[in-house]
């Protein structure tokens, strides 16, 4: 039965893994794709033949940019929460049968860290996606 245990919560993991790949690919190529089309947008509206509909276009794209981030962010945010309650479980049934000390448990502080980089990843594409065609649109 404690093997079964064992699969189980690594079938999790891998699972918490996964989902997290795909939040962070998603939202890496969503922020560059509206970089670009904002950026766009941002130069036809700055044009002396502007339309008027580019610059509400422009500010949904903003308003998505920050909509699709946060939902990334607050994913990552829960799958970092299952992960250490996953590796908490494997780490007690590890002590309960003597095993633990052949994982190292430091591994906890650096996924932690893993989950940071891929959050601050996300936020700097993000602001890079709204301030840049600010930037093209004012100047």
């Amino acid at each position: 039965m404690l093997s079964k245990i064992h699969e189980h919560i690594v079938g999790e993991l891998q699972q918490n893994a996964r989902t997290d790949t795909i939040f962070v690919v998603t939202a890496v190529v969503f922020n560059l794709v509206v970089l670009g089309i904002n950026s766009a947008v941002a130069g036809e509206a700055a044009s002396a033949n502007a339309n008027p509909s580019n610059d509400l276009i422009l500010a949904v794209f903003i308003v998505m940019s920050l909509l699709v981030n946060g939902i990334a962010v607050m994913a990552l945010n829960y799958g970092k929460q299952s992960r250490n309650r996953l590796l908490g479980g494997l780490l007690a049934m590890y002590r309960d049968n003597d095993v633990a000390q052949y994982y190292d448990s430091s591994l906890l502080t650096g996924y932690g860290k893993r989950y940071l980089a891929f959050t601050g990843v996300i936020v700097c594409l993000a602001l890079t996606s709204i301030v840049v065609p600010l930037i093209i649109r004012v100047m």
